[in-house]
């Protein structure tokens, strides 16, 4: 059935492109209708005293009705042309005068429309202009003159009186018949639903044009607008109204399908309505309407045009997977990715920034990166430049970059934040695609859904080789950086991103079950492994203690527990929440307490605010950002860690707090539920400031409980070393590229 609807979808592309071509180039533009059909009555009409016309009222691009039933009845009805008084089409647009052009082709008599209501709405006034010509105009053919007003306001009533009364002063024609859209007299049974706008207006207008009638010879006045047949005759003159050649009727004695008949013979004028016993079936009505929607949606411009034939290509593409791209969503058992875990392995990771900016991800990129280098593996790091040269002025680092120790520098586009610690590569060298390419790497690692990881996602299908994405940031968390209502980011658009990016990759690297599980919630669809990045276990335990007193010394503290602290200082990483809570812890210890903060971001200058506006001057220390060979000392100052971000997806600090011996007290999050065990290694509370400062007292207060837990928390970092850690990412690149086989 699918395989069905897939070639019925590309037989309907086919179709619409080869329709939309037709009317583009083989089917000629209208212009100047009236012109040419005036001549043809006239030929038609010359030296004759005797002849008939039809009229036509709310044909409304009927093609059931009008086109293929009163259409074939007109031309054999021995009339010389057809007149519509007003509505022939059922709107303005620009499809519907080309389906009324479709339709009047089928008359074998020249025909002439009145401007009427339809006819105007919308910008048809325009089209009816430059299609057939001016709104209203006069002619003579045969012994009569035809004269058609505007009758929706377009055009000013004043003139067309002045106009009208020139006309008519001319006594050549014998005979005088007038078309105007709305309807001069009521009906004598008006229709329920019918109002005063239904009428020729305004009054003034209305009753200045009877005036001009009952003073001149007019024979008739004939009309539409209504879904009716009238007649009522006045001073020597019949106002018709007529509304039955194809518009929606309700049947009584005056609504009936119908055309009329004027039959001019010599000075005796006749007008009959011919009622039709024609009808549509309600099927085909549908039918009707909604062929000419898809008309006008394809004719209209070519915004909807492409807009309908980029939907068709998409749910053709999509049918094309579902039926012929055979899936397996269980891994391949049938090969064996050892031999090429142990061979040579060449990896290029795409990161939007990297070292010397100090966050998690470059951390845990260095880390990999170290790893596999230690197993003999080939790295290339492609990440921004962050040594103030970012090519703007440097033509030669536009044109081939700087590669120091396996890093490949791009230079940067723009440079955001405060102090410009963030930096946005420029993704359109050319060079930097062939460094890549001559690194040629068997694996592309990309750490982050959209820039740089874009640009590597784009290379590894050129290349085609796997691409594996690690979910290392909440970027749900991220709104208030991005120019988009919070909101809206926060519950579709980062989620999105995410599920879209990984669902490009071979598989997702993810550092706790918890993320596992929230990329599985979202529908990511491809094969998620857990692997928390490693951590240097060996360097965080090799601290000196004379090293340790030292620093102590250097920062100004004394005997004092010190709570430590680390990350970036921005708004996503709760910082707030501490200081507050540190304030109330103060307020309830006999002892003093330091707080080591370590990081740096554009919040610190409020957070210094915040620091003397709680009175915290005594008690926190804002380090600032530290080398990274330099971290272990400072954990090892500390006595517990404390943690308040909810936007982590593992807290990797969390494990090097741990390794140097630190207990822990965060609040319960993703990545963070993970890691620290409940009353084993730390603490874990709600967002609550006193139910925090509880625990953090607890372990300040209580030396063997922190003893114990300071032991725990070692033996949980003692499992994250970097080693193994590379080690299973490593099997997992083994395990796609077996996967994939053979490189095409």
């Amino acid at each position: 059935m699918l395989r069905a609807f897939y070639y019925l979808n590309v037989l309907i592309v086919a179709l619409v492109v080869g329709y939309k071509v037709y009317l583009d180039v083989f089917d000629s533009k209208l212009e100047s209708v009236h012109a040419q059909q005036v001549e043809l009555v006239q030929s038609r009409l010359a030296g004759r005293e005797k002849f008939q016309f039809a009229v036509v009222g709310n044909v409304k691009n009927s093609i059931g009705i009008f086109e293929r039933q009163i259409v074939p009845m007109l031309n054999s009805s021995g009339a010389d042309f057809v007149v519509s008084a007003g509505n022939a089409v059922s709107d303005g647009g620009e499809d519907k005068y080309r389906s009324l052009r479709g339709t009047l082709a089928r008359l074998g008599i020249p025909f002439l429309l009145t401007f009427g209501e339809n006819e105007s709405s919308g910008l048809g006034g325009f089209r009816y202009y430059r299609q057939f010509g001016p709104y209203f105009f006069a002619f003579t053919a045969g012994n009569s003159r035809f004269i058609f007003l505007d009758g929706t306001g377009e055009t000013s009533y004043e003139w067309q009186l002045r106009w009208l009364e020139e006309e008519l002063e001319r006594d050549e024609p014998r005979h005088n018949f007038i078309f105007i859209g709305r309807p001069i007299m009521r009906p004598a049974h008006e229709p329920i639903w019918v109002s005063e706008e239904d009428y020729l207006g305004p009054p003034t207008f209305r009753q200045s044009l009877i005036d001009l009638i009952e003073h001149y010879d007019v024979d008739a006045v004939i009309s539409d607008n209504l879904p009716l047949f009238d007649r009522q005759d006045r001073g020597g003159t019949s106002y018709v109204t007529t509304g039955g050649a194809g518009g929606l009727m309700v049947r009584d004695e005056t609504g009936f399908h119908h055309f009329v008949i004027v039959e001019v013979d010599g000075d005796e004028v006749s007008i009959e309505a011919f009622p039709l016993d024609v009808s549509q079936h309600p099927i085909l009505q549908t039918l009707e309407s909604l062929w000419l929607f898809v008309h006008s949606l394809f004719f209209v411009g070519y915004l909807n045009f492409l807009l309908i034939l980029s939907i068709l290509i998409l749910a053709a593409v999509q049918l094309h997977g579902l039926v012929f791209v055979d899936k397996d969503y269980y891994p391949r058992f049938d090969v064996d990715p050892s031999p090429i875990a142990e061979g040579p392995l060449r990896v290029a990771m795409f990161t939007n920034n990297y070292f010397p900016f100090i966050g998690g991800v470059p951390i845990s990129i260095d880390r990999l990166r170290s790893g596999l280098l230690g197993l003999g593996k080939g790295v290339m790091v492609v990440a921004p430049r962050f040594d103030g040269r970012e090519g703007a002025g440097d033509k030669s680092l536009q044109r081939s970059g700087v590669e120091e120790d396996g890093v490949l520098r791009v230079p940067s586009l723009i440079t955001l934040g405060k102090d410009a610690e963030y930096r946005v590569a420029n993704l359109f060298l050319p060079w930097v695609v062939r460094r890549v390419k001559a690194f040629a790497p068997d694996v592309i690692h990309l750490h982050h859904p959209f820039w740089m990881g874009s640009l590597g996602l784009w290379i590894a299908n050129r290349l085609n080789v796997p691409a594996i994405y690690t979910y290392h940031t909440r970027f749900e968390h991220f709104a208030h950086y991005v120019p988009v209502p919070g909101r809206l980011f926060r519950n579709l658009i980062s989620h999105y991103v995410i599920k879209r990016f990984a669902n490009r990759c071979y598989g997702v690297v993810v550092p706790t079950p918890s993320a596992r599980e929230y990329l599985q919630t979202i529908g990511v669809k491809r094969r998620v492994i857990v692997q928390p990045t490693g951590i240097d276990y060996n360097s965080l335990r090799a601290v000196d203690a004379d090293s340790v007193t030292a620093l102590r010394h250097r920062l100004g503290i004394g005997e004092e527990p010190v709570l430590v602290s680390v990350s970036r200082l921005s708004r996503e990483k709760n910082i707030d929440f501490i200081m507050e809570a540190v304030s109330l812890l103060r307020d309830r210890l006999d002892r003093p307490f330091r707080l080591l903060l370590i990081g740096e971001g554009d919040e610190r200058p409020r957070l210094e605010d915040q620091v003397k506006a709680l009175g915290l001057q005594d008690v926190v220390i804002m380090l600032g950002s530290v080398p990274v060979d330099l971290m272990p000392l400072h954990y090892h100052v500390g006595d517990v860690f404390v943690f308040a971000s909810t936007s982590e997806t593992q807290g990797m600090v969390i494990l090097e707090a741990m390794a140097a011996g630190l207990p822990v007290v965060a609040i319960r999050a993703s990545g963070i539920d993970d890691i620290v065990q409940q009353g084993v290694n730390g603490y874990k509370t709600r967002e609550d400031r006193s139910e925090w400062a509880d625990r953090v007292e607890q372990l300040l207060v209580d030396n063997g409980l922190h003893a114990e837990m300071s032991q725990n928390a070692v033996s949980t970092a003692s499992e994250h070393d970097i080693e193994p850690f590379a080690r299973e990412i490593l099997n997992f690149y083994a395990a796609a590229l077996a996967e994939r086989g053979p490189k095409r």
